[in-house]
């Protein structure tokens, strides 16, 4: 196989993953979202402003599957929020770097969000810095940091970008 094969089956498989991860959360499959994790991992939210001046201040942030489990079942038994759907737009992906069984990638990302009287809006705007490894032979985020532009949240942001 061919450099070129393996970089574009790479390609292909990180897409995937990226595919799969929106679509767990747009179909409100929250319990299976964790999965998507290394059980060490870390998982945040954080605004652009901070990323760019290195602040740790993040609107959400996880770093173990364990936390990001109980986010979900917080989420599901204790918060309590307006009912609301989203639709992921992803941009396809660009793998920045391959290292010692590190993917790290980057793609960009916009979330269309419905509430119940059905009007839509662009809800949360920015990038996704990834690093994505291989556990037990399936693709993982070992880190997922949603870095977004957008200045106003709308509404309590309890479901995962």
């Amino acid at each position: 196989m061919t450099d070129k094969m393996m970089t574009q089956e790479l390609k292909n498989e990180v897409e995937d993953l990226l595919n799969r991860y929106v679509q767990c959360i747009d179909d409100d499959e929250l319990e299976s979202w964790p999965a998507f994790f290394t059980d060490s991992c870390l998982y945040r939210i954080i605004p652009r402003e901070n990323e760019e001046v290195g602040l740790p201040a993040a609107v959400m942030w996880g770093d173990s599957k364990g936390m990001l489990e109980d986010r979900v079942v917080a989420l599901r038994n204790a918060n309590v929020y307006q009912v609301q759907w989203y639709r992921h737009i992803i941009s396809n992906p660009c793998i920045r770097s391959v290292s010692d069984g590190a993917i790290s990638v980057q793609s960009n990302y916009a979330v269309f969000k419905t509430c119940n009287n059905g009007e839509s809006e662009v809800y949360n705007v920015g990038k996704y810095v990834d690093l994505i490894v291989r556990d037990s032979g399936v693709l993982k985020f070992k880190e997922r940091s949603a870095i977004f532009d957008t200045h106003k949240i709308t509404t309590l942001m309890v479901i995962p970008i």
